[in-house]
C-alpha cells in the first residue's frame, strides 16, 4: 500500500518521534529521531538546516523513510513510510514553529529559548511522498 489511511494519520498526528533514514549509497544508513508532521495530502514533512548532512545525502539520492512507533506502555503499533523526497525552500520556519508548539511547552523559559533558536536558524522543509507504507497494530 502506498497511502496513509485515516487511522495512520490519526496516529501520526500525535507528538511522537519519528526515526528518519535517508538513502546513503555505499555509506551505512544513520537513522535519526526527528519531529514530523503528517499532512492532509498524505505526505510526511519535517524541517532541517539547508546544509545538514541529511540534506546533502538527499540531494545525491532523494529517497528516505520514517518509522514512528507507539511509546512504551501502549499496545505495539508502528507506521513506516518510504518514498521520494522533495526539498522545499519555503515553509521550514512555519513548520518548525508548529512542531515546537506540539513537542515543547513554549510557556517555559527553556521551550521559548528553543523556539527562538529555531526561528533564527535557516530552515528548509523536507517532504516525503509515500511510495510504500507499512503498519502494524497489536
Amino acid at each position: 500500500m502506498s497511502t496513509l489511511t485515516d487511522h495512520d494519520l490519526e496516529f501520526l498526528r500525535r507528538p511522537l518521534h519519528g526515526f528518519l533514514t535517508v538513502a546513503a549509497g555505499p555509506r551505512p544508513p544513520r537513522p535519526r529521531p526527528v519531529w514530523f508532521e503528517a499532512t492532509d495530502e498524505g505526505t510526511i514533512q519535517l524541517f532541517t538546516s539547508p546544509d545538514s548532512v541529511k540534506i546533502r545525502q538527499l540531494r545525491e539520492d532523494p529517497r528516505a523513510s520514517i518509522v514512528v512507533a507507539a511509546p512504551v506502555g501502549e499496545p505495539e503499533r508502528w507506521v513506516s513510510v518510504a518514498g521520494r523526497v522533495t526539498i522545499e525552500a519555503d515553509g521550514g520556519h512555519d513548520l518548525a514553529r508548529r512542531l515546537a508548539e506540539r513537542y515543547w511547552d513554549l510557556s517555559t523559559e527553556e521551550g521559548a529559548a528553543g523556539a527562538k533558536i529555531l526561528r533564527d536558524l535557516p530552515q528548509v522543509r523536507v517532504v516525503i511522498h509515500p511510495e510504500k507504507v507499512h503498519r502494524y497494530a497489536f
